[in-house]
């Protein structure tokens, strides 16, 4: 067991909570200006690299992890707000906001600040505790660090790649009122949502190689839930239910995890 001093990690917690603090008060004072509070799904890669950033300049483990952690988080979180921000700009507010809001119970500003950013915020910071434990941890780059990376580098590709054809399928106006089920829509419905989630097992792995990194593993879990049960593919899906031909690719395509397409 390497040397660790839980005092560094709560200097490390606190610039960090910080930092998820400021994205998300300008992300409100966005979000209220514009009337559009669909800002803030762009701020959840941001927050996120903010947070790096924070442990990055904080932390007091070996340097080498903690510019690995900036990369790995870094990369990742960028390539998301520049996405979502792609896709929302131009659009108006997300269904799901304006559900949630239209049944607010009492001041829906209030509501706003409580239900979207307040609680995104200690999403956030909760999913980050691998990259904030692995600031103030010291230790070699061993097997199973080599294996979180390889395992981020899969869900990075996946997910990229991921966008990239549906994008493409979405711009081909030949194939408007079809479901997209190519490349690797074929073997999952949301190829996205598993690269993200293949991405925080994978810096949790970097976090646990040394003690108590382990001690983060409820992390990854609460992203995958959000990612499979919560705010992603369980939302998506009750949206797309009614599509024409939807029902038949659900039959056919694994929901989460890539596997083979089965047979109709």
């Amino acid at each position: 067991m390497t040397d660790f001093s839980w005092s560094d990690l709560a200097v490390v917690s606190a610039f960090s909570l910080l930092a998820v603090a400021v994205v998300l008060t300008v992300t409100a004072v966005v979000g209220f200006r514009i009337d559009r509070h669909n800002v803030v799904d762009v701020s959840w890669g941001a927050g996120f690299v903010a947070v790096a950033i924070a442990a990055a300049l904080a932390g007091s483990g070996d340097g080498w992890r903690r510019v690995l952690m900036l990369v790995l988080v870094g990369a990742w979180g960028t390539r998301l707000a520049v996405s979502m921000f792609r896709r929302s700009r131009g659009k108006g507010e997300d269904p799901r906001y304006e559900k949630m809001l239209s049944n607010a119970p009492g001041s829906p500003a209030v509501y706003a600040i409580r239900k979207i950013y307040l609680t995104q915020g200690v999403a956030l910071w909760f999913v980050s505790l691998p990259v904030q434990v692995a600031a103030v941890s010291d230790g070699s780059f061993g097997v199973v660090s080599a294996v979180g990376v390889a395992l981020w580098v899969l869900g990075i590709v996946f997910e990229t790649v991921g966008d990239r054809q549906m994008d493409a399928f979405k711009a081909d106006a030949s194939r408007k009122g079809t479901i997209m089920d190519r490349g690797l829509w074929r073997y999952t419905r949301h190829p996205n949502y598993f690269g993200d989630a293949c991405v925080w097992w994978g810096i949790f792995l970097v976090s646990a190689a040394h003690w108590p990194g382990v001690l983060t593993v409820l992390s990854p879990v609460a992203m995958t839930y959000f990612l499979v049960f919560a705010t992603g593919a369980r939302l998506l899906e009750q949206h797309m239910a009614e599509r024409p031909g939807y029902r038949e690719y659900q039959q056919r395509t694994s929901y989460f995890v890539p596997l083979p397409p089965r047979k109709a």
